[in-house]
């Protein structure tokens, strides 16, 4: 196969949780930009809306399902509805992740509440999808983790823990789905999205950030795009239970 050719993505569906926007979004429009048929899943009936349509502008086909990744029957019907009417997915990419202002703090500070939602949502939520996609012909699962789920970020005690436990369940599931299904994560570091803004426009923040990143700069969330299609594509074919870090260089540190 001619290298090229292998990041071809072409014939196969992909669902992408967390695609109404930011890194989710620009995963999406990357699959489709490489020949994939692209189902987006979020809860942003408004902004999923717009997505299946920008995945529809280039040329991949699509459908509008409204999605609450920790919801079961939610992600049963977006599987059915996708099997029936696309085909069973080929590539799953989880990317559905918070961090909300009450999981922040030191431990003591950090609300039980939003400690069990963002394990929720983070974790449980991408086993969840994971495991029903698994039940039909999926070919390539990558979890998008973070630098905090191979390293430790100081206030962030339920994000990390959440992105700790993806990146083990991704070379846990790797094990046990071999040969058929390859299991892959990748690790951004900080990326400019909607998130990230309040600590764009902290410049103590912002400095304190970029002096740990060696390329000195956020990434762009097509920056993180593009190694995930890799490992959904046939050019990663040898590749299962990886994490890949996707993070300008702040766990080379």
């Amino acid at each position: 196969m001619a290298v090229l050719d292998a990041f071809d993505c072409s014939g196969r569906t992909a669902v992408v949780t967390g695609a109404s926007r930011g890194i989710g979004r620009a995963i999406a429009l990357s699959l489709a930009e490489a020949g994939a048929d692209v189902v987006p899943a979020a809860r942003s009936e408004e902004s999923l809306e717009t997505v299946v349509g920008e995945i529809e502008d280039r040329g991949g086909d699509s459908l509008f399902q409204p999605t609450d990744v920790t919801d079961e029957a939610d992600v049963e019907t977006l599987f059915e509805r996708v099997g029936e009417e696309m085909g069973s997915p080929d590539v799953l990419v989880n990317n559905a992740g918070i961090n909300p202002g009450d999981a922040l703090g030191t431990p003591e500070a950090v609300a039980m509440e939003g400690y069990d939602r963002t394990l929720d949502v983070n974790l449980r939520g991408a086993f969840l999808c994971a495991r029903i996609a698994g039940e039909g012909s999926v070919e390539s699962v990558v979890n998008v983790a973070s630098v905090g789920g191979l390293v430790g970020l100081p206030r962030q005690h339920p994000y990390v823990a959440s992105k700790h436990g993806l990146v083990g369940i991704t070379k846990s599931m790797a094990i046990d789905w071999a040969p058929e299904v390859r299991v892959n994560a990748v690790a951004p570091g900080y990326v400019a999205t909607e998130l990230t803004k309040e600590a764009m426009e902290n410049e103590g923040l912002k400095e304190s950030l970029l002096s740990r990143t060696p390329l000195e700069r956020f990434a762009d969330p097509e920056e993180i795009a593009a190694p995930v299609v890799f490992l959904a594509s046939d050019a990663a074919s040898y590749v299962t239970g990886a994490c890949l870090g996707v993070d300008g260089g702040w766990t080379a540190r």
